[in-house]
Formats: C-alpha cells, structure tokens, sequence
C-alpha cells in the first residue's frame, strides 16, 4: 500500500510538471506572435504616418493642364498653401495664398485636420515604442498592454483625421469638375490625395490591429496570478511521504480492530474449554 501511494504521488508530480512545461511554452509561444505583431503594426503605422506627412510637401493636390498650342501646354497644381503653374519647358512658378482669410472653409479645416492627424501619429510613435515588448521601456505588462492599446487608439484617430481631410478635399474638387455652372478652370484629382489615401488607410488598419492586440495581451496578462496559483507545481516537501501522511484511514483501523477483538475473543473461548 506504501509504494502504491509512493507511485501515485510520483505520477502526479510528473503530470504537474509537464503541464507546467507545456503551458510556458505555449505562453512563450503566444508572447513571440504577440512581439511579431506589435512590430508590424508599428511598422505599418509609420509608413502611413510617413505618407502622410509627405503629402504637405506635395504641390499637385489637383492639377489642370491647358494646351495653348501643340508646342506649349500649360499645368496649373496647388496644394493647401500655395498655386502653382508649370509650362512645357519645365519651368515652375508658385505663389503663396494671397489672404488667409479669403480662402474656402473647407481649406482652413483640411489644414487643421492634417497637422492634428501628424501630431497624433507623432504620439503615437512615442508610444508604440514605450509599450512595444521588444523595446522594454514600459514597466509591468499590463502596464505596457494599456499603453499599447492606447497607441493604437491614436494612431486610429490619426488616420481618421487624414482620412476626412483628404476625402473632403477630394470631393470639393469632384464637385466642382462635374459641375456645368462651374465656368473657372477645371481642376482633377491630384497624386497627394492618392498617396494620402493610402496612408490613411494604413494608420487606421494598423491601429485597429494595434489596439486588437494591446486588448487581448490585456486579457491574458490580468488574470495571469490566477492561473499560475492553480497550476502551481507542490514543492518537494508538500509531496514527500511522510509517516503522518502514510497513516491509515480511520475505516481501515476500525476494520482491523474488529478482527483482531474478534481473534482475541475466539481465543479467549478455547482457553476456557482448556
């Protein structure tokens, strides 16, 4: 009966062992996906940051081109700050917006939504590389999870800043292409919206993910006690057999008691017929 006990708390103690083996390495496991993807939000982010900032350098939000004669064609551009006018011999010419108060409502909010939308991504970038697990900056875990769902929350309303900004443009330029009344020259969309548009989209897919990812992390590093204390592998000491813990149960005893009471007894009737 010893060493059958011996046995069970020695298969027991194996199986404690394993399982803990097991789930450190799918927790190791699960931390390297997380690592891996954290960086390529990061990344993703950045590039549509990148993007965006660019396109305040970029003249040709729209563009029109008016062919004078077969030789020399001339290409009007301008972006949110300036007009400009190239000719077919390459030369360019820009001119500043004479008055801020004389320009359209829509450019003023175009401007303010692109210059909160970098400093938001600029923030975020700030973030993304306290709370990032390969950097190593933050403190606990789920110190670094809020600070990286907090990232990816600002890099989501970044891209949604440039997102609105850029369709508004882009629809007051449709607007006034297809309107027949619109007697001015004509403009068409220019290269900046597209590349704008694609950096929108990877601030917002990346931070969306970004968040996705900061919430799950999140999720398994709270109740991350609770779990180690349930499958906590017992000490040496807990599972040595002692002399206490090899003690036979109370029914056993009992049962022995009995017979050997009953022994004595039958014993005892013999010697009396002697």
């Amino acid at each position: 009966m010893h060493a059958d006990i011996s046995s069970r708390i020695c298969l027991y103690q194996c199986f404690l062992t394993l399982l803990t083996a097991v789930r450190g390495l799918v927790a190791m496991n699960y931390r390297t996906v997380i690592m891996y993807a954290e960086i390529g939000c990061f990344v993703t982010c950045v590039c549509g940051w990148i993007l965006v900032c660019s396109t305040i350098a970029i003249e040709q939000w729209t563009y029109s081109s008016v062919a004078r004669t077969v030789i020399t064609t001339a290409h009007f551009f301008s972006n949110l700050w300036q007009d400009c006018t190239s000719d077919s011999t390459g030369k360019t010419d820009c001119k500043e917006f004479p008055s801020l108060l004389d320009l359209q409502m829509y450019i003023h909010l175009c401007r303010a939504l692109i210059i909160t939308s970098i400093i938001l991504g600029l923030f975020g970038d700030i973030l993304a590389l306290v709370g990032m697990k390969c950097t190593k900056l933050g403190g606990s875990e789920m110190m670094n999870a809020r600070i990286t769902f907090t990232a990816g929350m600002i890099y989501f309303a970044s891209g949604f800043c440039a997102m609105f900004a850029f369709s508004w443009y882009g629809n007051k330029v449709i607007s006034g292409f297809l309107d027949p009344n619109h007697r001015t020259l004509k403009y068409e969309i220019g290269s900046a919206l597209f590349i704008g548009w694609g950096g929108s989209a990877l601030l917002i897919v990346g931070g969306f993910l970004y968040s996705i990812f900061a919430g799950m992390e999140g999720c398994q590093s709270s109740p991350k006690g609770l779990v180690s204390s349930a499958y906590e592998v017992p000490s040496s000491d807990t599972l040595e057999p002692s002399k206490q813990a090899l003690t036979l149960p109370p029914s056993l005893l009992t049962d022995m008691e009995r017979r050997k009471s009953k022994h004595f007894s039958q014993a005892y009737q013999k010697d009396e017929y002697v």
